[in-house]
């Protein structure tokens, strides 16, 4: 009797390990078996207002739903996929370390070649419907893939140029007129060596800037002429490397480094992925009070983030209820906060109640800060299978300098 006794309370013990059944249709079900649940959020790490939002998200959803979430801080989010990936190789089916990725594209693109994604699942949580998917296609489509549920968006981002105005009169407003403004600005520009994120986007802009097949861009790579494509990319960045910061011998590491170049006044023109991350550096006191924002005549890429819910995670009802918490009016209004991170909402606003609509007109700015940017033209994301190819090819040219 006692023996039965114990081995009923180690079983017992399992029960929130292994994780309560749910329906999606009923979701009430999913936030109690989510109650009890450690969920392992594999997310980048490398800025600290990002950070602060996690831990934010953290406390809210230990407080609402008794889930204990623990942000995973990954330097590239192909990290965990190369884990997901390994513990499907090694038949790890259910029982997999990571239970939520932040992630888009190539990586998105990796996961559900390999089947790796749980689901679909998206659209059945009940704030998806505040996206208004129907007026915004973009939140059902990932660098050119249809998402089909197979991850949730949760954030958008469009490339903004910013400039210091106390050294910078007319800023750059094409890819071709950044070249003539490197020359007659030598070491003031440069971008991030990739296969940092901020500097393959960098390729990719000037790629469709530059390139006579831009159709090509938006299928897969396999089905074009890769050099043929990218020929004019490669003669426009050996024209001009030689006018960047360190004469394009070195170059940042990702944004932020950018950024702190920006600051200490040894560049005077500089990129993001975030429109709000100028003001928001001003605020911190990392940019000077006359750095001002734009995007570039033509346009600049544009795209959607989401997270993806792997198809062995332990906790999956913690994964749905903390994806449906990060699309409530509150978690995002107060992301898009510039004084709190100022990533931009993926709601629509007429799916909103006015109170809710005004929690998105706070951004805590100073009067003296610069307002956002007026956004222009948004480019669409090339094809992921174009990624690859391109960091490999940079880092044949230039990635030995």
């Amino acid at each position: 009797m006692t023996y039965s006794r114990g081995l009923l309370v180690a079983v017992l013990s399992l029960l929130p390990t292994m994780g309560q059944a749910y329906e999606l249709s009923d979701w009430d079900s999913v936030t109690a078996a989510a109650r009890g649940q450690t969920v392992y959020w594999n997310a980048w790490g490398g800025d600290p207002r990002t950070n602060a939002y996690i831990d934010w998200v953290a406390e809210q959803v230990d407080q609402r739903y008794g889930i204990d979430l623990e942000h995973v801080k990954v330097g590239d989010t192909g990290e965990a996929v190369t884990r997901v990936l390994a513990e499907k190789a090694a038949d790890n089916e259910d029982r997999g370390a990571v239970d939520l990725i932040w992630l888009n594209g190539e990586n998105f693109a990796a996961m559900k070649e390999n089947d790796l994604l749980y689901g679909p699942w998206a659209e059945r949580l009940p704030n998806f419907s505040l996206t208004a998917p129907e007026q915004n296609p973009e939140v059902r489509e990932d660098f050119t893939l249809p998402v089909e549920g197979y991850e949730a968006p949760w954030g958008r981002a469009q490339l903004t140029f910013y400039y210091d105005s106390g050294r910078v009169d007319a800023p750059p407003r094409s890819i071709p007129a950044l070249l003539d403004w490197a020359k007659a600005n030598p070491g003031r520009f440069t971008y991030p060596q990739p296969p940092a994120f901020l500097g393959t986007t960098f390729l990719k802009q000037a790629l469709l800037a530059l390139t006579e097949q831009r159709e090509a861009l938006y299928a897969p790579v396999g089905e074009a002429d890769f050099e043929a494509v990218t020929a004019p990319l490669w003669d426009y960045l050996d024209r001009l490397h030689p006018y960047l910061w360190r004469e394009g011998e070195r170059f940042p590491s990702g944004g932020p480094q950018m950024r702190q170049l920006m600051g200490d006044g040894a560049l005077s023109l500089a990129f993001t992925f975030t429109p709000t991350a100028p003001a928001a550096g001003v605020l911190d006191y990392q940019l000077p009070p006359t750095t001002r924002s734009y995007i570039l005549d033509g346009g600049t890429l544009g795209n959607v983030h989401f997270v993806a819910i792997p198809f062995n995670a332990q906790h999956k009802a913690g994964a749905l209820t903390i994806a449906n918490f990060l699309l409530s009016p509150e978690a995002q209004a107060r992301k898009q906060d510039l004084a709190l991170w100022g990533d931009a909402t993926v709601l629509d606003m007429s799916r909103l109640s006015p109170d809710q609509r005004e929690a998105f007109t706070r951004d805590g700015r100073a009067a003296e800060s610069l307002p956002p940017p007026s956004l222009g033209k948004t480019l669409r994301e090339p094809h992921p299978s174009w990624i690859e190819p391109l960091e490999q090819a940079w880092r044949q040219r230039y990635g030995a300098q």
